[in-house]
């Protein structure tokens, strides 16, 4: 620990626009070669005043990675993760920078890459280990449990032309997997395969990590690279936008996914609401365990609902009490949570201020739900908008704590419980 696997210094990739790949003959890579300082100086030119027709996929990017260390990589479609990856692979190379690799490192970047389609999986499993560099007597040494791993060992002298998408990157995964490699490079492992093989990789992830190698992991599952992932770099257009621990980077990432992120939602204005007016709710917004506004959170996370209030009254109110429902798009009721529930009726001071609900371990699952709120004071109805006062954003998460995200459904109400077996009484 301590030593660095991967040290990434101001990594440009520059593409142009509308081109495509064609097969280069050894006068070409003479000419290229040749070619290069001028090549250099145009990299600069693009860089510094901008041509039409190039792009920077990458830019200015820049970074470590700690032996040891598993690392998550996130950010919309084209920041550039693949890309990146790419070129720490040398699939690719860079436009500018440096990348310094210290390790044998193995990867995983698409389905089916380095198999061939004729060929059975028994066979492809030998081609593509050599491909990532396994000798012939380590991958018969790790045959059996490279089959036993994938699950497809019935098919397993099938040319994989008739493999699923899913049989395809089960294999694959495995290959790649047990690769005695110090680094491990996995792109989007889980957006193929059922929930069942989903488990195994994460899995079989947090076994090399454990392990003490390095492990660099590319996915759109935040649960997974929260629960997983010592620390994460977070990319937009090209460039890294936050470097830092990973649960930081994915509640960095999951605010920028709607445009109206850390936007209170105001009330003042809206109509359809009854109540003697006491008291008014004028805004409402979610906030996470240290107070900071968030556009979405995350099952199992504690969260605020917060709302802010007015007393046109001189006088503080007494006994008032403020209840907030949960609801699903079909506006049916998850559940209700009163502040008379859970302690004494509150005291409200005049003017302006704010009503804050903790929720501990979120019992949602992934989707969008209705928030409603009603005020009463001295049981008398004061203030209740009807249509609601707002959304709750929440992605799958590690609920249970186990690295399982639970039921892929929806499944609205996430229940705490355990299971166990017992003799039969009958």
């Amino acid at each position: 620990m301590g030593d660095v696997a991967i040290r990434v210094r101001g990594v440009g990739k520059l593409y142009r626009i509308g081109t495509r790949a064609s097969y280069k003959t050894f006068r070409d890579a003479l000419t290229n070669a040749a070619l290069a300082p001028v090549r250099r100086l145009f990299t600069k030119r693009v860089k510094d005043d901008g041509l039409d027709g190039w792009f920077w996929a990458l830019k200015d990017v820049s970074f470590e990675v700690q032996q040891g260390d598993i690392i998550g990589i996130v950010g919309p479609n084209g920041a550039g993760k693949s890309t990146l990856l790419k070129i720490l692979t040398r699939i690719t190379d860079p436009s500018e920078g440096e990348i310094e690799v210290h390790g044998r490192m193995g990867s995983l970047l698409e389905v089916g890459t380095g198999f061939h389609p004729d060929l059975s999986g028994r066979e492809n499993v030998f081609l593509n280990g050599a491909i990532l560099g396994m000798r012939k007597n380590e991958i018969e040494r790790k045959f059996e449990e490279i089959v036993d791993f994938s699950g497809i060992g019935k098919f397993l002298d099938t040319p994989v032309k008739h493999y699923s998408s899913g049989m395809y990157m089960r294999l694959a995964f495995s290959v790649a997997a047990h690769l005695e490699s110090e680094i491990l490079i996995v792109d989007e492992v889980l957006a193929v395969g059922d929930a069942e093989f989903q488990k195994k990789c994460l899995g079989k992830i947090g076994d090399v990590a454990k392990g003490g190698r390095t492990v660099l992991f590319v996915s759109h599952n935040m649960a997974a690279v929260r629960g997983l992932c010592t620390s994460g770099v977070f990319l937009s257009q090209g460039r890294v936008v936050k470097l830092g621990t990973a649960a930081d980077v994915v509640q960095d990432y999951l605010t920028t996914l709607t445009p109206q992120a850390l936007e209170a939602r105001s009330l003042e204005d809206r109509t359809d609401r009854s109540g003697n007016g006491s008291i008014r709710l004028t805004r409402f917004w979610v906030e996470d365990e240290a107070c900071k506004p968030i556009e979405r959170c995350m099952s199992g996370d504690t969260i605020q609902l917060v709302f802010g209030y007015h007393v046109p009254g001189a006088d503080a109110l007494r006994g008032v009490d403020i209840g907030v429902s949960v609801h699903t798009q079909n506006d049916e009721t998850l559940f209700v949570l009163y502040a008379s529930y859970t302690g004494p009726l509150l005291t409200v001071r005049a003017g302006k201020g704010t009503l804050r609900c903790r929720i501990n371990r979120l019992p949602l699952a992934a989707g969008q739900y209705v928030v409603r709120a009603r005020v009463e004071v001295a049981k008398d109805e004061a203030d209740w908008p009807k249509q609601g006062v707002g959304y709750l954003n929440v992605e799958a998460g590690d609920f249970y704590g186990t690295g399982r995200l639970g039921h892929p459904g929806n499944a609205g109400l996430l229940v705490p419980g355990t299971w166990e077996t017992g003799d039969s009484s009958s």
